[in-house]
């Protein structure tokens, strides 16, 4: 075993599931909660404060600031934590309780905007306080996930590499899309290391990112109420779009097989079943990443009466039978994987020229 002397000097990176014992269809799905940050986000984390370091940006007395959804906001509570740094963390409330709590015990302090930009939703509002923050105190320093090539080049330097040297023989990438830093960094590995693999991106509805109107979303995670500044639709192959309602009856059918996984990976297991379907694609090698574990959706995805009062009944029935058998509920009308034709009529798929 290894011996570490700072918290984020390990992640397990080499953890692949096969669904096809869950899911009925073969699907690799990649593992990235395995760390003492609980996601993906320590990757990116840990590449913009180490790259901030090394051109001076930050130093002994730095307060180091980000806008998050949760999970970046953990990991860099965390590697504030070792490095002595102080860090504030700006939250809205769709950010899970628990996640907020993890980053209060580590030292964080958590500043929560309770209105949305009238303009910019949620995420503009968050924006627009670290930039109140920046200019009262020239001690703070903003990383800026969302331009900060350090967010792209972690996925870039480790995520796509570890996918490519365990399938050799990738056929198509499903990524979720939320400040695209994970979908632009693996698009552009496999783009000039292997530009066969197909790269599918995965959005909610809801999202602005790829030109959809702006809609209510809870689920945290993925999805964006600005369009990501890295984002460079030409690298991507296809869009598909995930209801938050079926990013809850996903969670719950991997639940229901053992895996208790995040919202986000609801949301990319479902787009990849999507699209596997419509495309019936039944003999490729697809694989998608998981970025976080299921423990800190307990309150929201997990909990029947927050499934009941933000969804419906059907949508809680479902996840109860689910819950109840270990088997996937037929799906509630309307809800079945459609068709290729409805997906093209529907805009639920969306094919990018290159």
């Amino acid at each position: 075993m290894p011996i570490i002397t700072d918290p984020h000097l390990f992640n397990e990176q080499s953890l692949f599931v096969d669904l096809e014992g869950v899911l009925g269809r073969r699907l690799y799905l990649k593992i990235e909660g395995f760390n003492f940050a609980g996601s993906v986000k320590l990757k990116p984390a840990r590449e913009m404060v180490e790259r901030a370091e090394r051109e001076g940006l930050i130093g002994p007395g730095s307060v180091l600031v980000e806008s998050s959804s949760g999970n970046l906001g953990v990991a860099l509570s965390m590697i504030a934590a070792s490095k002595g740094y102080h860090f504030i963390c700006v939250i809205d409330p769709r950010c899970n309780p628990a996640t907020a709590q993890l980053m209060e015990a580590l030292g964080a302090q958590v500043d929560l905007v309770t209105e949305p930009d009238p303009v910019d939703g949620f995420l503009g509002a968050r924006l627009n306080h670290v930039r109140e923050l920046c200019g009262s105190d020239d001690r703070y320093v903003w990383l800026n996930q969302y331009s900060n090539p350090g967010n792209w080049g972690a996925h870039y330097r480790w995520t796509a590499p570890e996918i490519a040297d365990e399938f050799p023989d990738l056929d198509v990438l499903f990524v979720g899309a939320g400040t695209t830093g994970t979908l632009m960094g693996c698009a552009r590995y496999f783009r000039e290391h292997r530009p066969d693999v197909r790269i599918v991106a995965v959005d909610a509805v809801g999202s602005v990112s790829f030109g959809r109107p702006p809609a209510t979303r809870l689920i945290p995670g993925l999805g964006m109420s600005v369009r990501p500044p890295q984002l460079d639709e030409s690298l991507i192959d296809d869009v598909v779009f995930v209801e938050e309602v079926d990013t809850v009856r996903a969670c719950h059918r991997l639940a229901a097989g053992g895996y208790l996984l995040g919202g986000s990976t609801g949301t990319v297991v479902h787009g990849a079943m999507t699209w596997l379907e419509a495309h019936r694609a039944r003999d490729v090698t697809a694989v998608t990443i998981s970025p976080d574990m299921g423990r800190p959706y307990l309150d929201t995805i997990y909990q029947p009466d927050w499934v009941l009062d933000h969804f419906g009944a059907d949508a809680a029935a479902d996840t109860a039978s689910t819950a109840e058998s270990g088997l996937q509920p037929a799906p509630a009308a309307g809800a079945q994987l459609p068709s290729a034709a409805a997906l093209t009529e529907s805009v639920a798929l969306r094919s990018i020229s290159q």
